[in-house]
């Protein structure tokens, strides 16, 4: 029968077990604590930078977004000839931030060749434009929308027909409600001006895009989406 081997108790100074760095007097447990607490203040450092930009980069997926419907005057005031700017509200409680300008058309036959339902009798462009999201100018002499920043341009129908952006501008449904024609919530189109729930700017509704750039969760639906 083998002899038993003798226990030998371990040192508790780093010292005695000649690891690296280790001075007089210090145990094996205070270098753990150290080593603990350093590693612990680098996570809440890492943390307190990580979770704002998280923040920031993912807050607006799960923002619920309620836009509220905005009369913006008689059927009279929009032509189906060129288009009217009308400033509506997309955002209620914070001042000008949560306002825009759409611009506001009668329906053309002749041009709009979409289906007519209730809830686009009067056309609203974005004026946002769908590159990176500068502002669009309607240039009634050329029957077309310019963006100033990278050279986009749209038709008369919100159609891309030059530059970078990626697809048409977004609309927004109208009604017609006690005698004022209403503005409600904003839609995306793809190239066939098929409704979208909305997209940002830069994101493609055409073939595998509507399934790369998904809606947010929380957005509003339209009426019939």
């Amino acid at each position: 029968m083998p002899p038993k081997r003798k226990h030998v108790t371990k040192s508790k100074y780093t010292a005695d077990r000649q690891i690296p760095g280790a001075f007089e007097g210090e145990t094996i447990t205070r270098r753990r604590f150290m080593t603990g607490g350093a590693h612990l203040g680098g996570a809440v450092a890492t943390m307190a930078i990580v979770l704002p930009a998280a923040g920031f980069a993912f807050g607006p997926v799960f923002e619920k977004v309620d836009q509220p419907w905005n009369p913006v005057g008689p059927p009279d005031d929009f032509p189906d000839d060129t288009y009217v700017p009308a400033v509506v509200t997309l955002i209620n409680d914070i001042g000008q931030g949560g306002k825009t300008t759409v611009y506001l058309r009668k329906r053309n036959p002749e041009i709009d060749t979409e289906p007519a339902d209730e809830y686009n009798q009067w056309i609203a462009l974005s004026t946002r434009c769908m590159h990176l999201g500068c502002p669009v100018r309607f240039v009634e002499a050329s029957g077309r929308f310019i963006c100033p920043c990278h050279g986009g341009v749209y038709g008369f129908r919100g159609e891309v027909t030059g530059g970078p952006p990626v697809r048409p501008l977004d609309r927004f449904y109208t009604r017609l409600k006690n005698g004022q024609v209403e503005v409600g919530p904003r839609y995306s189109v793809n190239s066939e001006l098929d409704r979208f729930s909305p997209r940002d700017p830069g994101e493609p509704l055409d073939g595998v895009g509507q399934y790369l750039y998904p809606s947010r969760p929380t957005i509003r639906k339209g009426p019939n989406q």
